[in-house]
């Protein structure tokens, strides 16, 4: 099942999407948001599949699919926590600020809480005030739960993720380490991510659904150029169920929680962090990380972070080409 939130005031129109992302049908009768699905969502989820299926089927034509007004599947949350999955991505980013990795962070993971009173629609612009504040996107698989009790397993926080979708998780990279050094964590780094048009149930990914990992690659156009095409299943030291156990160790997680993997990252096949998609790499899902690369090849970095008028694509496609979640598409523009 696929579901949408078109824009609509402040907490968007729930649609539910065709698996092909053509079509979508109001479900206004079951529930007039998706948050409000998600605050009952054991009576409204067979109600929303019983639509899904009428629609897939023909028997409800609905109305065509514009991915350009949907709004981010939830456009506020009451929580968004964004985890680090992929080590390679901590040891990159922390060897850009000669930082040492703690041993800790292999077995326990990161995670951090954002703004989520406010996320970008998928298609909307980056809004950057100052282009030395270093934007950068993050491509990201990310989940929704519904209610989560403190303390659960990774094995029961299983059963809370109820939906998946991609993220942007823009970063303003050259605020990070002043704020960091404060040692009180992201605020003004991190501007309002994105997510994609559409939200899917984990069984919509099939076979590529399993350890709690979507198993394939994730798609970062920068520009119009192929950027990354990491395996999102590859390189995973946490399962996104193992970051939903983690928010939830010492306090529940209320429905409509959003929780983030990270960027997407994988080691090349000799072990090594990985190289650019046009000389045969799986690339990157953020430019922080091709920067450090350059820096250790280089002795300098080469690639500049976002600049107004770059555009970002985000986009994971199944095994026969076909998009899953919609695609994030978004021009960086001066304030």
């Amino acid at each position: 099942m696929k579901l949408a939130s078109l824009k609509c005031g402040r907490d968007g129109r729930l649609v539910v999407v065709s698996r092909d992302l053509a079509r979508c049908v109001a479900a206004h009768e079951v529930a007039p948001t998706l948050q409000a699905a998600l605050d009952d969502w054991a009576e409204a989820e067979p109600r929303l599949r019983a639509i899904a299926e009428q629609l897939d089927s023909g028997a409800w034509p609905g109305e065509p699919f514009d991915q350009t007004q949907a709004h981010s599947p939830l456009p506020r949350a009451y929580q968004w926590a964004d985890g680090s999955a992929y080590i390679n991505h901590v040891e990159l980013v922390r060897k850009a600020r000669n930082a040492e990795v703690p041993e800790s962070f292999y077995s326990d993971p990161l995670m951090y809480q954002g703004g989520s009173d406010a996320f970008l629609p998928p298609r909307d612009p980056i809004v950057l005030r100052d282009e030395a504040w270093g934007c950068d996107m993050e491509g990201e698989v990310a989940v929704i739960t519904d209610d989560v009790p403190p303390g659960v397993t990774s094995e029961q926080a299983l059963g809370h993720i109820k939906l998946v979708m991609l993220c942007n998780d823009v970063s303003l990279r050259n605020l990070i380490p002043g704020e960091l050094a404060k040692g009180f964590g992201f605020f003004q780094s991190k501007p309002p991510s994105a997510f994609s048009p559409v939200a899917v149930t984990p069984d919509e990914l099939g076979a590529a659904w399993r350890d709690a990992r979507v198993h394939l690659p994730l798609g970062i156009d920068y520009n119009g150029q192929p950027f990354g095409r990491a395996e999102a299943g590859e390189d995973a030291t946490f399962s996104l169920a193992d970051l939903v156990a983690h928010a939830a160790r010492t306090r529940p997680l209320c429905a409509g929680t959003v929780i983030g993997s990270g960027t997407v990252s994988n080691k090349d096949a000799d072990g090594s962090p990985g190289r650019p998609v046009n000389e045969g790499g799986l690339g990157y899902s953020c430019i922080a990380e091709i920067r450090t690369i350059e820096t250790i090849r280089d002795g300098k970095p080469a690639t500049d972070f976002m600049r107004w008028g770059d555009r970002v694509g985000i986009e994971m496609l199944d095994r026969e080409g076909h998009s899953i979640f919609g695609r994030i598409e978004q021009e960086v523009v001066r304030a």
